[in-house]
């Protein structure tokens, strides 16, 4: 039986156009977002060391399309300490990552080791991590200088537009990571990703501009917040599915990237914490 599955798996990386699936994929600017996030948890990048939090990140990058996600989960369950440490999980993930094109997942893939049937542990990471208090103060230290700045300028504008400092920052990590050269499939743009038609309706000429960015989202954000009456669940979800799909599913909209990316907001803004304080 093992042999059989290491056969499907070199089967795979060998299927003509897999390797260069792998090394062709774009990453959009929210995979990439959460593969950077993961790997400051993983390392301990300005933050305190957090595997847990690490995993959850980078299966919200696999869930999202990221070949690279599921290898680098793989990888930690691989390699973790107990509890955390699931050698046949482990393989799913890299078996997962290999039918995708990521031609490095059979070299950590463990023949001896049955693998898995994965259902819905990545949820279950997503949730756990959510009990963990996020320093986003800690994150931001660990950023570039140039990210530091962008920091910097979203929690000036937020007062400025009356909106909370670190919900704006958490919206721009989830969506960009700080990035204002950020550009995605959907041709969303700069370091708030906003689409072409939010740029036209609050005026952002310059999408690229980091200032012009961020004043055109918070002027956004500010709309929405009156909107939805404060309720930063609504806020967020609005921010990525549309405030239309906010109000006709009367809460979080059932689709599994905006409930990933409400969760995200939440927890790199520390709304979690503070509601069970």
């Amino acid at each position: 039986m093992l042999v059989g599955v290491a056969l499907l798996l070199l089967v795979a990386i060998a299927l003509p156009g897999g390797r260069a699936r792998a090394e062709s994929y774009i990453e959009a600017p929210r995979v990439t977002a959460a593969l950077q996030q993961g790997h400051a948890a993983e390392f301990g990048v300005g933050i305190r060391r957090n595997l847990l939090l690490a995993v959850a990140l980078y299966c919200d990058a696999g869930t999202m399309g990221s070949p690279e996600g599921f290898f680098r989960v793989g990888r930690v369950l691989a390699s973790a300490p107990r509890p955390l440490r699931n050698p046949a999980l482990a393989n799913a993930y890299l078996a997962l990552a290999a039918r995708l094109g990521h031609h490095e997942a059979i070299r950590l893939y463990d023949s001896r080791v049955a693998s898995a049937i994965i259902g819905d542990e990545c949820g279950l990471y997503g949730s756990s991590a959510d009990g963990t208090r996020f320093d986003l103060d800690g994150y931001l230290a660990g950023q570039s200088s140039a990210k530091q700045r962008i920091a910097l300028l979203i929690r000036n504008a937020a007062r400025q537009y009356q909106i909370d400092p670190r919900l704006a920052l958490a919206i721009a990590i989830a969506e960009s990571n700080l990035d204002a050269a950020a550009v995605s499939p959907r041709n969303a743009q700069g370091v708030m990703q906003l689409i072409p038609a939010t740029q036209e309706r609050f005026g952002v000429t310059r999408p690229f501009d980091p200032e012009h960015n961020v004043r055109g989202a918070l002027a956004y954000l500010r709309w929405l917040d009156k909107r939805f009456a404060g309720d930063w669940r609504l806020i967020a979800a609005a921010y990525n599915a549309g405030e239309g799909a906010v109000e006709r599913y009367s809460g979080v909209p059932p689709f599994a990237e905006t409930q990933q990316y409400v969760r995200r907001v939440l927890h790199f803004s520390g709304f979690a914490t503070r509601e069970r304080g």
